[in-house]
């Protein structure tokens, strides 16, 4: 990255307020002043952005940094990019435990944590930058749709239950056999706006008729694919996306007397973790090149949920490589080694 800023900024945010701390690289880490706190409004974005006049930070002399709070640190995320500051929204996590567990924790104590950690981890930052509009509507309707498909399951349960009563009530299993009915138009009606959004758009229209080339890759998926994949930063790869994800099986082992087998950290977006499952399944069943794969991993041991998620990730790792080389899904490809190649 570019040389040290002048200012660092660190912002801690709640639902009603945020509270604000600057400091300083000129001599060394200072913080200069008290933090500051604001309503979490348009008004008191305006009326931050005269504190940090105030203070003498301008867009090019620093960069401010934020936790990832949601909703809660969305809309003045979009304000101050909109200002051409610059912007860097980490985990709390990977804040969190850049210090010491002991010793206050109030919000002008964490402002000024954020605002320290941006300074000490300036060269690792990266700056934020909004999301395609029509990608984030895709995001939208993808939640929601989840959220009425958990929530139509819960009534279809609930439906099974009441029917299988020695007593039972008319008006209780109409009016669920109704709201099921309405939820599976509601889902329908979410999937088709989702498809239209990105017909509309010719390289996402594209990009997804490339994904869904691949065996086991449906519209779902692949919508899916197309967020995460244009919201990862830096070169996109497998391996970083099947961390990030959670289907990454990590090593637990330490001396001679810690010894566990691998396993994921199911840490990440739970849908797409979800549908990656439903796709390896459907292939260990119906495309022959992933079955083999598949009899293969139970064959060298390995329990079946692991050698699913296997399946998972060479899902994944052909989904990486159809979207970077545009080229669609080639059944039976084998990559040649360059060694191998001989001139005609």
């Amino acid at each position: 990255m570019e040389q040290h800023k002048t200012f660092y900024v660190g912002i801690d945010i709640s639902s009603e307020t945020f509270t604000s701390s600057n400091g300083s690289a000129e001599q060394g880490w200072t913080v200069l002043g008290k933090a500051e706190t604001f309503v979490n409004t348009q008004e008191g974005y305006k009326d931050y952005l005269k504190w940090l006049t105030q203070q003498g930070v301008k867009p090019g002399n620093s960069v401010i940094c934020m936790e990832n709070t949601g909703v809660y640190s969305e809309q003045i995320a979009y304000f101050l990019q909109s200002k051409e500051y610059q912007i860097c929204i980490e985990t709390p996590l990977k804040v969190k435990r850049a210090f010491d567990v002991d010793g206050h924790k109030t919000d002008p104590v964490d402002s000024r944590q954020i605002a320290e950690y941006a300074y000490r981890f300036y060269d690792e930052l990266r700056m934020w930058k909004p999301r395609r509009e029509v990608l984030e509507q895709v995001k939208i309707l993808l939640a929601t749709r989840e959220q009425l498909v958990i929530e139509k399951t819960g009534h279809i349960n609930s439906l099974k239950a009441l029917r299988r009563k020695v007593v039972r009530s008319d008006i209780a299993e109409k009016t669920l056999e109704s709201l099921i009915s309405t939820l599976k138009d509601q889902i329908k009606a979410m999937e088709t706006e989702m498809n239209k959004l990105i017909r509309q758009e010719a390289d996402l229209a594209q990009e997804q008729a490339l994904l869904t080339s691949i065996p086991g890759v449906g519209k779902l998926l692949s919508a899916q694919a197309l967020v995460l994949f244009h919201q990862m930063e830096g070169e996109l790869s497998d391996k970083k996306l099947a961390a990030f994800i959670g289907i990454c099986p990590y090593e637990h082992s330490s001396g001679t007397s810690v010894k566990r087998k691998a396993r994921t950290s199911q840490h990440g977006p739970e849908v797409i973790r979800k549908l990656l499952n439903l796709a390896a399944r459907s292939v260990c069943t119906h495309v022959p090149e992933y079955q083999q794969y598949y009899l293969r991993k139970l064959a060298e041991g390995k329990a079946k949920s692991l050698a699913i998620n296997n399946v998972g990730n060479k899902l994944l790792s052909v989904m990486v490589a159809i979207f970077k080389s545009g080229v669609p899904y080639i059944p039976g490809y084998r990559s040649v080694h360059p060694r191998f190649l001989t001139k005609s």
